[in-house]
């Protein structure tokens, strides 16, 4: 009898610590905050004059979108740099950043499109801000099954570094 009462005791042990650990992981879940753009406030906003372009090898295909950019736009994204896009095919768009201090171009990695949902006359598949280094990219990266979401980056170092993507309320 006490073998039996012994594994028994272990078998609740363990019944209770994996729901405590289920229930951890479900209250951490639910605690990720959405990214905000006053969470990746910039303190400085550039008001100089746009530095030339410097295009590299892979840059030049898109030069003549890009060189427009520096012309013809002031900063308005992250405080000191040029975001541009432009089509890539029906709903499709890709882009870049420019820093408009030295001229050099940042790109990020995929192409946005289509985004499946509840919009208006005023939806824009990028929001950003002048005053945050936050972007919000919305539809699917590179056209990518599945991927229909909100997707949330940070832009540091030259980079655009993913945070977090928050699917569409139609895959829910």
């Amino acid at each position: 009898m006490t073998l039996l009462n012994s594994k028994i005791k272990l078998l609740a042990f363990a019944l209770t610590f994996a729901l405590l650990f289920l229930c951890s992981n479900e209250v951490s879940f639910a605690q990720k905050k959405t990214p905000r753009f006053k969470d990746y406030s910039v303190t400085e906003i550039y008001k100089g004059k746009n530095a030339p372009i410097k295009l590299t090898r892979d840059d030049k295909m898109f030069r003549t979108r890009l060189k427009w950019a520096v012309d013809n736009q002031k900063p308005n994204f992250a405080g000191q740099y040029i975001l541009t896009t432009w089509g890539c095919g029906a709903q499709c768009i890709m882009g870049a950043v420019i820093d408009a201090k030295t001229g050099k171009v940042s790109w990020w990695n995929f192409s946005i499109c289509c985004y499946v949902g509840e919009t208006d006359e005023n939806f824009q598949p990028i929001e950003f801000r002048n005053n945050s280094k936050l972007i919000i990219f919305f539809g699917y990266r590179n056209e990518g099954d599945g991927d229909n979401s909100a997707h949330y980056y940070k832009f540091e170092n030259g980079r655009f570094v993913h945070l977090q993507s928050v699917l569409s309320e139609e895959q829910l």
